[in-house]
C-alpha cells in the first residue's frame, strides 16, 4: 500500500481542473487585481465575457476553493482566498522541490524511492 506525501494531499484534480481553464484564470485574475469583492456583474464587465459565462466559471472556482463567495439579497461577490491558494501552491512547490531527483533529504535515485512516493 503506497504511504500518502505532501505531494499525494496537494495534487488537487477539482484544484487544477478549475485552474485549467483560460476563461477562469483570466477571471480569477481579474477579481485578485481588483483587491476585493466583486459582482459577477462586475467581473462580466471587466473581462469581456457573457454574464452567464462569469457565473458558471466564478462558481467553479468557488468550489474548488479558489474564491469566496458572499451573498447580500441577489447581489453575488467573489473574493480570491490568497491565502489558501498561495498556501497550497508554495506548498505544491515545496513537495516537488523535495522529490526532484539528486537531493539528499528526498527523491527517488536508481535504488528506488527514499521518501517522495
Amino acid at each position: 500500500m503506497r504511504r500518502s506525501t505532501p505531494l499525494d494531499r496537494l495534487l488537487d484534480p477539482a484544484l487544477f481542473r478549475a485552474l485549467g481553464e483560460r476563461n477562469r484564470l483570466t477571471l480569477l485574475a481579474c477579481i485578485a487585481k481588483c483587491g476585493r469583492a466583486c459582482s459577477v456583474g462586475e467581473v462580466a464587465e471587466c473581462c469581456s465575457v457573457d454574464l452567464s459565462v462569469v457565473s458558471r466559471h466564478l462558481a467553479a472556482l468557488a468550489r474548488a476553493g479558489v474564491l469566496d463567495v458572499e451573498k447580500a439579497g441577489r447581489v453575488v461577490r467573489y473574493k480570491v482566498r490568497y491565502a489558501q491558494l498561495a498556501a497550497t501552491l508554495r506548498g505544491l512547490a515545496d513537495a516537488l522541490d523535495g522529490c526532484s531527483p539528486g537531493r539528499d533529504e528526498a527523491g527517488c535515485d536508481e535504488g528506488g524511492c527514499r521518501g517522495c512516493c
